[in-house]
């Protein structure tokens, strides 16, 4: 499969590069960042962090903003961060942020017309990585991680495939879809009215039931504008405590759902990682 390098930046010895390639999950040309770690101009195969950014983000926020090379280099870990949808002419697409182009939530789509491209549960869980493993120097240990909409995919991918991930995190994550206003209009656009088609992409509901463990951590800022209404953290600690999942929940004062909360705690999320793909 064929890739476009559109940008290279050195960083702390290692290099951040976008690349465009061509998606056949998602029937579009797709986009993603990749941090490589100096261990890799050495000639050593590095694990491998998959992050997923929130509404209206694409492949650029997390790199730009979070701050992770620094300790990605230190730690030997390399770092991938998808668009957050298809995008591009043909690709169908809604007024407003929470829907459409910017607005994939890492789910396959059912219903017409997102169905034709809108299947990102399918791109993150293999093709991505498939793509990435055969291109870059990496090996195939892998955790992920996210923000907002992102935080939820990454807890649910982890929880759908705990043989994939060796560890999970988010922060802010919308932990409860179901039963928010982003993840009930998201999932009766893309999955349809029938609301027990959208218990395979709950976080919370997937924990309650797990049998199969990922570690997980999530960061939470108590000053976050989404938390009582869309984010709901109080069902996935719930969803833990039934299922026994191992979840530490981390409530930060003062801070909000913006990349200055993310860089604040992006260091201890890498370390959390690090602990799960090389020890």
């Amino acid at each position: 499969m064929s890739l476009e390098n559109t940008t290279v930046n050195k960083s702390f010895d290692g290099w951040t590069k976008h690349f465009v390639h061509r998606s056949t999950t998602l029937n579009c040309d797709m986009r993603f960042a990749i941090y490589l770690p100096p261990q890799t101009d050495k000639g050593q195969r590095v694990p491998v962090l998959y992050w997923l950014s929130g509404l209206t983000c694409t492949d650029e926020n997390f790199m730009h903003k979070a701050g992770a090379q620094r300790t990605a280099a230190a730690l030997g870990i390399a770092i991938v961060a998808p668009d957050t949808s298809p995008r591009g002419e043909g690709v169908a697409d809604a007024d407003g942020y929470d829907l459409g182009q910017g607005a994939g939530f890492y789910v396959n789509a059912t219903q017409a017309p997102w169905d034709r491209h809108y299947r990102m549960y399918d791109y993150v869980l293999t093709e991505l990585p498939q793509l990435v493993e055969a291109s870059f120097p990496v090996s195939d240990k892998r955790s992920i991680a996210g923000h907002s909409m992102g935080g939820h995919g990454a807890l649910v991918l982890a929880l759908r495939n705990p043989d994939r991930f060796r560890s999970v995190s988010a922060f802010s994550p919308i932990s409860n879809p179901v039963d928010c206003p982003w993840g009930e209009k998201a999932f009766a656009a893309y999955l349809g009215k029938d609301t027990r088609a959208w218990a395979d992409y709950d976080a919370s509901m997937l924990m309650r039931k797990a049998t199969a463990f990922v570690p997980a951590l999530v960061d939470q800022g108590k000053a976050d504008e989404f938390l009582e209404k869309q984010l709901r953290p109080e069902a996935l600690e719930m969803a833990a405590r039934s299922s026994g999942h191992p979840l530490t929940i981390n409530y930060r004062d003062g801070y909000d759902h913006s990349y200055y909360f993310i860089a604040s705690f992006i260091d201890d999320h890498l370390r959390f990682h690090s602990q799960h793909l090389t020890g």
